[in-house]
């Protein structure tokens, strides 16, 4: 039984794509994991060593890798190796950004960035294939909501900067965690329907789900340090 429901679900999906997109996804994918794992070393150097820190100086070095990338031209595979070489600064810079929130979540409890990764690998494998095996430009609509969502995010930390407020605050975090998980089925289908009109640039491509799959993960560590603490609360009452 096991084996049919796998059998179909190949077949389907080998019938949706063509064979220029699958290998186009394979690329991005690819891009994607050592995105991942640059973040990741990023992290690493900000928990354990003196090398980087995150601050003003990383943070700046994230928007100019960030620049520079979108700034220069695939040029048809040409410019491919200098492109990648700024995802990977860009996805380590912002693995250092991320440091602040690890050591806090590493104070209350280390196990919640496990869990965290975990169910961020979970929900974006989900949605993207829920876009995958979706009719063709089913989710293309979401473009101007969950745009309208990220404007409407923004003018609400900066509203939450005057008041302060808990309310505010969580429903930015849960807010950005819907339009995180929409972005993945929205950008899923945008980079397929690119490279059927041609687009070849799989390098600006996992650049856009490496912002989604780190947002989805922040959120979620928000989120569940927040379950953890309300919990020991609830226990010491």
């Amino acid at each position: 039984m096991a084996s049919v429901a796998i059998n179909s679900f190949m077949n389907s999906f080998n019938t949706r794509l063509e064979a220029p997109v699958k290998q186009h996804l394979k690329n991005v994918y690819a891009c994607l994991a050592m995105s991942t794992l640059a973040a990741g070393l990023g992290a690493s150097l900000h928990l354990y060593t003196n090398i980087l820190q995150a601050g003003f100086l990383s943070a700046i070095g994230a928007l100019v890798f960030f620049f520079l990338l979108i700034s220069t031209p695939d040029d048809n595979g040409k410019g491919m190796t200098k492109r990648v070489g700024y995802l990977l600064g860009f996805s380590t810079l912002t693995g250092v950004g991320t440091g602040p929130l690890l050591e806090h979540v590493i104070l209350i409890d280390p196990s919640i960035i496990v869990t965290a990764f975990i169910g961020t690998f979970v929900v974006f494998v989900s949605f993207t294939l829920c876009s995958l095996l979706s009719e063709r430009g089913k989710w293309l609509y979401l473009g101007g909501i969950l745009f309208t969502l990220l404007n409407s995010l923004m003018l609400m930390s900066l509203a939450n900067l005057l008041f302060g407020s808990t309310l505010l605050w969580n429903a930015q975090i849960y807010i950005g965690l819907v339009a995180m998980c929409g972005f993945v089925l929205y950008d899923t289908q945008a980079i397929i329907e690119k490279r059927r009109m041609g687009s070849k640039d799989f390098v600006a491509h996992s650049l856009d789900l490496f912002v989604d799959f780190i947002g989805i993960f922040k959120r979620l560590l928000i989120i569940l340090t927040q379950k953890e603490q309300e919990s020991r609360k609830k226990r010491r009452n």
